[in-house]
């Protein structure tokens, strides 16, 4: 925390501020004059042939991630994931040349980096537009090139054109931040679709958010943990328990597999060979995923009429997501006789119980007209429902009601943002996977260069850790610049520039450490002013530690009017929005009395000579008081402040004369 000058203990006690690290989630809420007739729009018709045809389990193996992301590096860190990834001899040396990049990124070799990217640059002038989507990376970042956008920008608009989806994602997300939503949003849709074409699992999974890799200023060693995929202990442990016959840690283990949870790789094989098992053993909640690996053929040959079997068993065990298979095969007549009546009465049981999925279906009936007459409003409004649970294909369907304009008013911006939500889903997020896989492993060049180019394609997350990592880890970081290793002032002008952009997506902590940089001139010259500039923008944001900052910046006249009437507001407001911050709230407030009450007192020169000796002091806190966690010297430190004070305020009061006696009433002359 900054200004810690009020008084010593606010050194410790503002690290006892939480600080929310996520983007908050949104809630759509329309109303009712928000909903227009649907008929009343010819792009009625645009919004109707989005909805998907009812193949919600997909065809496994009609399209391919590698054929949806097209120069993905998937084939550098899955070798098995693809065979037909080399199109031509300048995708060959792109793949070469990438593949080099990497290497060289892990060991810290700059002449090899260099040698890298000549690579790619033959490999874009062939006409490679993979190898230009990469060359655009190199120019965004100044790896071994002189920086240049223009250069990034050109090399990305190429690319794109050419059907490179990373690209796409990278000018959509320009477009974005400059505010151009027509141009967004037109990228941002094609990537969504793309997306929504990948997701092979009708029953949505957990939302799989990309791992922060930091908690504040620390490493966020829990969430790390977690991640760890079969070398974590808690995997083990389920693993041992399964493997000894427990029907539950069998299903869990399955569902790892089947959703490729806790940095577990995704293989359908595993998880029908413990779903199967775990039905062996009587766990319920195994059928329904076996109804769906069977009706989707996902590492089995696909079999409807065991698909029916199955999710009818799950359903009669109250699994009301299995309702929703049951519609499906239903509507198109797999494993059972086609049935539209019977499909719905599904799918509104499934809606009842608070499925998502249930919700999704029912406004794809009404949106086509499917056994029921087709109602635009009543369609939106189901997909309103799925999407606030959600439901990544119903918030698809949503956007592209805001783009038109169809059963929702017209609103280009929001389209924009909940197209961008789900494009993020698409298979180039595999990027996050690899970043965090050679994280945990100790590889922080690899991991810094994934997460930077994963940042370049507009993730928050990938943005503030590749900021961290740069802060965290200094000339240890693999930071490469222009001429080879990043000098302090481009690294930190680097992590500035990915903080501030995690900042615009809604990172309270990311502005927070940029008005940290300006206020101490870390990378960048001091400047006051653009400080607060940034603590403005995370108070806005609901930051605690941010409205704590601008009172103290108030209370001192730094880059603000010196108000203490403000600083008092700001103050308040930082304990209304974290109840934790009453101790240094309780702390500034009476600092505040000091100064207001006692301006020229010796106490309040103490409390501003404090900033100047806090590196020595918080020296001593780490290695006194954190360490041995002798809280009886700060209590002691307190208590001589305290009788400081009250000896100042007595031998004040002493030296004031006692005021005269009041003059007695004389008695009235005798006559």
């Amino acid at each position: 925390m900054h200004p810690r000058g009020v008084l010593f203990v606010l050194l410790l006690a503002l690290v006892l501020l939480p600080i929310s690290l996520s983007v908050r989630p949104f809630i759509l809420v329309i109303h009712n004059e928000d909903l227009v007739d649907g008929s009343a729009s010819a792009d009625a018709e645009s919004v109707e042939d989005s909805a998907p045809d009812w193949e919600e389990f997909g065809e496994p193996d009609a399209i391919s991630e590698d054929d949806l992301d097209p120069g993905s590096w998937r084939p550098i860190f899955e070798p098995s994931s693809s065979s037909s990834a080399l199109n031509s001899s300048s995708d060959s040396l792109y793949f070469s040349g990438v593949r080099s990049l990497i290497s060289a990124s892990s060991s810290g070799d700059t002449a090899a980096m260099d040698e890298a990217i000549s690579v790619i640059e033959t490999a874009a002038f062939a006409g490679s537009p993979h190898a230009q989507s990469a060359l655009g990376f190199v120019f965004s970042t100044g790896c071994m090139r002189a920086k240049n956008r223009a250069k990034a920008h050109l090399y990305h608009y190429f690319a794109a054109q050419a059907g490179n989806m990373q690209s796409k994602m990278v000018l959509a997300y320009t477009y974005f931040r400059q505010d151009m939503p027509e141009r967004a949003v037109k990228h941002y849709a094609e990537l969504a679709e793309a997306a929504v074409a990948s997701f092979l699992i009708s029953k949505e999974p957990p939302v799989i958010e990309p791992v922060r890799i930091h908690s504040g200023t620390e490493e966020n060693k829990d969430g790390l943990r977690k991640s760890r995929g079969e070398d974590d202990e808690d995997f083990q442990i389920i693993e041992y328990q399964a493997q000894k016959g427990n029907a539950a840690a069998m299903y869990r283990i399955g569902v790892l597999y089947y959703y490729g949870l806790r940095g577990v790789r995704r293989d359908h094989a595993r998880a029908l060979f413990w779903f199967s098992k775990a039905v062996d053993k009587g766990e319920p909640r195994a059928m329904e995923l076996l109804g769906e690996i069977y009706a989707r053929g996902a590492g089995v040959e696909r079999n409807y009429t065991k698909a029916f079997e199955w999710l009818k068993l799950a359903s009669r065990q109250q699994h009301y997501s299995a309702y929703n298979g049951l519609g499906y095969l239903y509507v198109k007549g797999y494993g059972v006789e086609k049935n539209l009546t019977k499909a719905k009465e599904f799918f509104e049981k499934a809606a009842e119980n608070k499925e998502a999925g249930g919700h999704y279906n029912l406004g794809v009936l009404y949106l086509k007209g499917i056994g029921v007459k087709k109602d635009v409003v009543t369609a939106c409004k189901y997909f309103l429902v799925a999407a606030n649970a959600g439901q990544p294909k119903a918030i698809f369907q949503v956007a592209k009601m805001f783009q038109k304009g169809i059963g929702i008013k017209k609103n280009i911006q929001m389209a924009t943002i909940l197209y961008k939500t789900v494009a993020e889903r698409g298979p180039w997020s595999s990027l996050s996977r690899w970043a965090l896989e050679a994280y945990l492993k100790g590889d922080v060049g690899k991991a810094l260069l994934l997460y930077s180019r994963m940042a370049e394609l507009g993730y928050e997350v990938a943005q503030s850790n590749a900021a961290w990592i740069l802060d965290r880890y200094g000339e240890h970081s693999m930071c490469i610049g222009e001429s080879g290793f990043c000098t302090d002032q481009e690294r930190h002008l680097r992590a500035h520039a990915l903080w501030w952009q995690a900042s615009e997506q809604g990172n309270e902590h990311a502005a927070l450490l940029i008005g940290d940089a300006y206020y101490y001139g870390r990378g960048t010259g001091r400047d006051y002013e653009r400080a607060a500039e940034a603590y403005m923008h995370a108070q806005s944001q609901s930051n605690a530690q941010a409205m704590f900052n601008l009172g103290y910046m108030h209370e001192h006249g730094q880059g603000l009017p010196f108000d203490l009437h403000l600083a008092k507001r700001y103050y308040d407001q930082a304990l209304e929005n974290d109840p934790a911050a009453k101790l240094p709230v309780s702390l500034a407030l009476a600092s505040l009395w000091i100064r207001k009450n006692y301006a020229d007192s010796f106490m309040v020169g103490m409390i501003d000579a404090l900033p100047d000796l806090f590196p020595r002091i918080e020296e001593w806190v780490e290695e006194v008081l954190m360490d041995e966690g002798n809280v009886t010297i700060l209590t002691l430190f307190v208590c001589l402040l305290t009788v400081l004070y009250l000896r100042e305020r007595q031998r004040r009061l002493a030296v004031v004369p006692p005021p005269p006696p009041e003059p007695e009433d004389e008695a009235p002359a005798p006559n």
